[in-house]
């Protein structure tokens, strides 16, 4: 299938690694231009490298875009952002009792306004052009909020409600805006925790992750970790020309842990 990408402009927050890096190279397999996004030089001149080896015309900007200046700098250089991937996020096992103010505010600056001011700047050239596509990078968690981190949840559900109202403010456009919720995904972070749980217990990696989905994600009908391909595979899909039906919607990679059927 020609997902007719071809020379379109993505921008995909938080792509130096994990699900955000398998985004960036899944578009520009596709042929679309790609704006890598992460913290540090560094780390965004590593993955433009690696990017642009493979074959991509990839573009970087480094900058924490939870800060209202790294986004008003990143939209000056590049104005022209086609399809933007609301990926940047952070998360942290907590207990609720223990999770102060202050990390409430640092997850919702970092998980959804990063996101909205985003889709603020951008949004208006959308609609000059009647064409665009954003999409936000939600989880499951939003729909069955982790008692681990509760205040991760929140961010999440957040998303799917942001992600819906701007869809339903752009109604009757060729503008569509969605959001997509990976399960559990052997991401950069999970798998940092999860060789961490694994040295500390004397265990190796398949041992935590197999005891991850008997007790901690039992309703997983694959009973592993997703790879971030196979959510960059979805978020393709949904960036392209061709999925100009599927709009507003909450679309799941989550390997069936969220049990009901709608």
């Amino acid at each position: 299938m020609d997902l007719q990408l071809h020379d379109k402009l993505a921008l995909v927050t938080g792509s130096t690694a994990g699900i955000g890096r398998a985004i960036a190279a899944a578009l520009a397999q596709e042929g679309a231009r790609v704006i890598v996004n992460g913290r540090t030089q560094e780390a965004v001149d590593r993955a433009v490298g690696e990017l642009s080896a493979a074959g991509g015309t990839i573009e970087g900007f480094a900058g924490d875009l939870a800060t209202p200046d790294a986004a008003q700098a990143l939209f000056m250089r590049f104005p022209d952002v086609e399809i933007l991937v609301n990926n940047l996020g952070i998360f942290e096992p907590k207990p609720f009792e223990e999770i102060p103010d202050e990390d409430w505010r640092r997850f919702f600056d970092v998980n959804v306004l990063s996101g909205v001011r985003l889709a603020r700047l951008y949004l208006p050239a959308m609609r000059t052009r009647n064409w665009g596509r954003i999409i936000f990078i939600s989880s499951e968690s939003g729909v069955q909020i982790p008692s681990e981190m509760v205040h991760y949840g929140m961010t999440k559900s957040a998303q799917i409600a942001v992600a819906r109202g701007i869809a339903e403010s752009v109604a009757g456009t060729a503008i569509t805006v969605n959001s997509v919720l990976p399960g559990p995904t052997r991401s950069r972070g999970v798998v940092d925790f999860v060789e961490t749980l694994a040295q500390s217990g004397g265990k190796s990696f398949a041992q935590v992750e197999t005891e991850f989905f008997e007790h901690v994600r039992p309703t997983s009908l694959i009973r592993r970790f997703a790879t971030p391909e196979e959510v960059a595979a979805m978020v393709t899909y949904v960036a392209s020309p061709v999925a100009a039906a599927t709009n507003g919607a909450a679309l799941r990679v989550d390997g069936g842990v969220i049990k009901s059927a709608f």
